[in-house]
């Protein structure tokens, strides 16, 4: 994120491929190195937005249109960078968030419909940053769904479009990964979380 003293690195992937358990641990690493991080989340990460992840990740699946969740997601996404990735980054803190607009350009852009162009116009109107890194943790898709599916919590909105979501956010997650190669770093997530855990910190300590 350019015009900034820290560095911000966002963490992606299909649900249930170990990304938050990724960004504590790598979190917990810096942190022990003796640097401020932030770490946070999308949707979420402020007040605001946080209220806005409550509406989006519960309830039915047909209960927003495509278009709507992209509308909700920046609106979050938009306060997210205001009130916290921003006054981070400036302080010279490194900003680790799990999931970022990768996320929207696939569940939304690309999940139920053709948006992607309608994500980038409003991504580059009212957010028009990008991380410094994005780790993508990528594994099978059907492993992915069983753990995200064993976590058993209120939000499961996403999980619950069931298998073919999960095998074609997968395949789209490694599309942006090849369009954008300088941003991304591609990690197999189905090995012992601390091995994937050495990969994404020597990731970060190549760009840092």
């Amino acid at each position: 994120m350019t015009g900034t003293k820290g560095l911000f690195v966002s963490l992606e992937g299909i649900d249930g491929s170990g990304k938050t358990t990724q960004a504590r641990l790598l979190a917990e690493r810096l942190r022990e190195a003796g640097r401020e991080v932030v770490l946070t989340r999308e949707p979420g990460g402020s007040p605001g937005a946080e209220e806005i992840r409550a509406l989006v990740l519960q309830g039915d699946t047909d209960r927003w249109s495509a278009e709507t969740e992209l509308l909700l997601f920046t609106a979050a996404r938009r306060d997210h960078l205001e009130r916290t990735i921003r006054p981070a980054l400036v302080r010279g803190a490194i900003v680790i968030c799990d999931r970022f607009a990768d996320s929207t350009r696939l569940y939304q852009g690309l999940s139920r419909g053709n948006l992607r162009g309608a994500v980038d116009t409003l991504h580059a109107l009212m957010i028009g940053v990008e991380p410094d890194l994005t780790l993508l943790f990528d594994m099978d898709p059907e492993l992915a769904l069983s753990r995200a599916k064993a976590r058993a919590t209120a939000e499961e909105r996403f999980e619950d479009f069931g298998l073919g979501l999960q095998q074609k956010m997968r395949a789209g997650f490694l599309g942006l990964a090849a369009e954008f190669p300088e941003r991304f770093h591609v990690i197999d997530a189905g090995r012992a979380p601390e091995v994937v855990a050495q990969d994404a910190a020597a990731a970060l300590e190549a760009r840092a």
